[in-house]
């Protein structure tokens, strides 16, 4: 449930940052096509990075409860 709140918090100013920055655009204020770059690029390099960690949690380090649960209940 924390985690729910944390994401919905992060999402939240996501949302608000990229309003601003397309506000900030549609008045010429700043180049919208450059900021858009960056942080798709960014995201792309975040999301890179989340699957690496994904993949070493996942499997090179194991615990010892990887056992699946069967199904007959």
């Amino acid at each position: 449930m924390f985690a729910k709140k944390i994401a919905s918090y992060v999402l939240i100013a996501i949302v608000l940052f990229l309003t601003i920055i397309a506000l900030l655009a549609i008045w010429d204020i700043v180049d919208f096509e450059h900021i858009m770059r960056k942080i798709l690029f960014s995201l792309f390099v975040v999301f890179i990075s989340s699957v690496v960690v994904l993949f070493i949690f996942a499997v090179v380090i194991k615990d010892g409860n990887n056992k699946r649960p069967s199904l007959d209940n």
